[in-house]
């Protein structure tokens, strides 16, 4: 682990524990009617929220409504009101050209001054603002920093800041304090900053710790360095703010992108801010914790947009470029991976394969496949991937197959060996062969078996567990004895019988096989 990646860590578990105390936070933001989004609910889990998806799905219009949430301390009430960012445009009565709406809302659910609120924003003829029926309460306030990707226009491309230095101006240098963000991310060494102001407008002027003292103004600089200067001027000084930034990436190396991430998160921990941004950067969504990703993906047919439920990393390498050259490998749960894991073990060695080239996912339940199918389908992705149910789903694959279909793929699901799940297959796999299974265990044949029987007689007459929930009772409970984690139980099964080639799972490593062999054949063409 790099000391980047380390620090990254213990930012993230500093930032857990001040979301408990902190008394100022959005928790939650629902769209209804709003730039095609019918209904859409996103919580924020975590005080750094990156949104993630396709084009088209929405990220910017949630950044867009967490805007309208408070009245902004020291600004217009109205700069951030839903009228001010979701404009609509009016042909002038003859209704040809309308941006169309109805029933259009904004909800928000949060904790202001220490003080749980709700809000709506109704749009009408115009919007109205309510409490959801509480009477006497006033939209609370909150400091707000808002940077759009039209923020990040370059100076050279708006010809009136060159009038600047054709008149009245003021200049104020910037505190090292308002700095101490870009010094951080940024290689350049900065003698000292200024901004310029006219009267509507202003320009940066940077000079450097150099022998010739190098002084610049940002018509020179590139669009990292500006946008970095320009978030690290208008953010260091805030305290218990709310951050959007929209494309957070833009313009910015990957190693910077990391960088700025990790600063963000410091800054959000020194002075209780929350910060939500979007982007389309893998190495950005990597920067904050699972809780802290928010994957958003429009419906091809409905056109709906939802929160891509429980993503898992998976997902996210194979939307976001970093399972290139890996067949990614979808299974159930834990136990599941560990019977793939353990089958692996026995095809690498025979086919020249490695465990580098598979990514194996889980935490996704059976009907859940057919949708993350659809979104796979979407970017081309069904031929890098295998699924894997287990033996009591294998009723979904008519649907799955059909759902694949529609992407043009022809899939070929696979299921565990057993009619039931992994754990009851586990354990009859043990029972059938207490000496091979023993000698892996470090125990002798008869020890296995009086532990398996000892199991079998404890949950014998156990009213309380459910007869489906038995077998993954009865493998933990042998997983105790061993002082063994279940997966690893669950990988030795795959490895042994595999290799035995017995039954149901000779077919299922065969399958397996065939699935690895076609992807690697089309990799080589």
């Amino acid at each position: 682990m790099s000391i980047l990646d380390a620090s990254l860590r213990k930012t993230w578990d500093s930032l857990r524990a001040r979301k408990q105390v902190q008394n100022d936070f959005l928790d939650e933001v629902r769209l209804k009617g709003l730039r095609g989004i019918r209904s859409l609910r996103v919580a924020f889990d975590y005080p750094v929220s990156v949104i993630a998806g396709a084009n088209g799905c929405g990220k910017s219009t949630v950044l867009f409504a967490c805007a309208a949430a408070y009245a902004p301390a020291g600004r217009s009430a109205r700069t951030y009101t839903p009228a001010a960012l979701f404009p609509g445009f009016s042909d002038g009565g003859q209704g040809a050209f309308v941006d169309e709406a109805g029933g259009t809302g904004l909800e928000f659910y949060y904790l202001a001054a220490g003080v749980r609120y709700s809000m709506v924003w109704k749009k009408g003829r115009s919007w109205s603002r309510g409490f959801m029926g509480r009477k006497g309460v006033r939209q609370p306030e909150r400091e707000l920093y808002l940077r759009t990707l039209a923020n990040l226009t370059n100076p050279s491309e708006v010809r009136g800041i060159l009038q600047l230095g054709r008149g009245i101006f003021e200049a104020e240098e910037i505190t090292s304090d308002l700095l101490l963000f870009a010094r951080r991310i940024l290689p350049q060494k900065y003698r000292g900053v200024s901004l310029i102001r006219g009267r509507s407008r202003d320009l940066l002027f940077a000079g450097l710790e150099h022998r010739d003292a190098v002084r610049y103004s940002e018509f020179h600089m590139s669009a990292g360095e500006r946008a970095i200067l320009r978030m690290s001027k208008d953010i260091s000084g805030l305290r218990r703010a709310l951050i959007l930034i929209d494309e957070v990436e833009a313009g910015l190396h990957p190693w910077t992108q990391q960088q700025l991430m990790l600063e963000l998160q410091r800054i959000a921990l020194r002075n209780d801010l929350q910060v939500v941004v979007t982007t389309h950067s893998p190495v950005v969504l990597d920067s904050v914790p699972p809780e802290g990703r928010i994957f958003l993906e429009r419906d091809a047919a409905t056109l709906d947009v939802t929160r891509a439920p429980a993503y898992r990393d998976i997902f996210q390498k194979a939307l976001y470029g970093q399972s290139a050259d890996r067949l990614s490998i979808l299974c159930e749960d834990e136990v599941a991976e560990g019977v793939i894991l353990g089958v692996l073990d026995v095809l690498n060695y025979r086919n020249g394969t490695r465990h580098d080239d598979f990514v194996v996912g889980r935490d996704t339940g059976s009907d859940e496949f057919k949708g993350h199918i659809h979104a796979f389908g979407k970017f081309g992705k069904l031929a890098d991937f295998v699924f894997v149910l287990d033996g009591d789903a294998a009723g979904a694959a008519p649907a799955l197959i059909e759902a694949a279909g529609q992407y043009g793929h022809k899939l070929e699901p696979l299921f565990l060996p057993g009619g039931s799940s992994p754990e009851a297959w586990i354990w009859s796999a043990v029972g059938d062969r207490p000496e091979d299974y023993a000698r892996e265990y470090g125990l002798s044949g008869s020890d296995l078996r009086a532990r398996l029987a000892s199991i079998e007689q404890t949950f014998a007459g156990d009213a309380t567990t459910r007869p489906q929930d038995v077998p993954k009772a009865m493998v933990r409970a042998l997983a105790d004895e061993l002082t063994r984690a279940v997966p690893e139980i669950a990988r030795i099964a795959g490895r042994l019988e595999t290799e035995a080639a017995r039954g149901e799972m000779a077919a299922f490593s065969v399958g397996l096989t065939e699935q690895i062999d076609a992807w690697r054949q089309a990799g080589a063409r």
